[in-house]
């Protein structure tokens, strides 16, 4: 993976929980095309290194979150159980590092989904404002998804 943990931001994590299965939340997680219908800062999101088992390895992002827009590269790691993806960041205009993973927990007939979430920007930005920024686009994030998923 490109990119590395030292030096990286402390991470931030959020969990929610959704009324559906892991494997039908990971599928929604997996279909990178589809976040601009539930995702609203993604503008794009293109597949541009396939991986094993149909899940991407490489994703391009166009991003529109208001004051923060942004072009950029992640790679993913999905887990054999298909119970985890995590990330890393690969190129950005704006970012100088990103690392994020989701975490599914069954719970009952619903699933825990955990998100964390470390972004170092290439702007100076104080930890409190960047941890505030992180906690906003995690909540963001999980609500949206939920809502998907939930429809």
């Amino acid at each position: 993976m490109a990119g590395s943990l030292r030096g990286m931001a402390e991470k931030s994590t959020q969990s929610i929980v959704i009324n559906a299965d892991p494997k039908a939340i990971m599928d929604v997680i997996a279909d990178f095309p589809g976040y601009p219908r539930w995702a609203a800062a993604v503008k794009k999101a293109e597949v541009i290194a396939p991986g094993a088992g149909g899940r991407a390895e490489r994703v391009r992002f166009s991003m529109d979150a208001g004051l923060v827009k942004d072009e950029y590269v992640l790679e993913y790691v999905w887990s054999e159980d298909g119970l985890t993806v995590a990330w890393e960041l690969v190129e950005s205009r704006i970012q100088k590092a990103q690392h994020g993973s989701y975490v599914l927990e069954p719970v009952g007939p619903a699933t825990r989904v955990t998100y964390s979430l470390a972004v170092d920007l290439a702007i100076p930005m104080i930890g409190m404002i960047r941890r505030k920024a992180e906690k906003v686009i995690m909540e963001t994030a999980l609500k949206e998804l939920k809502r998907h998923v939930e429809l």
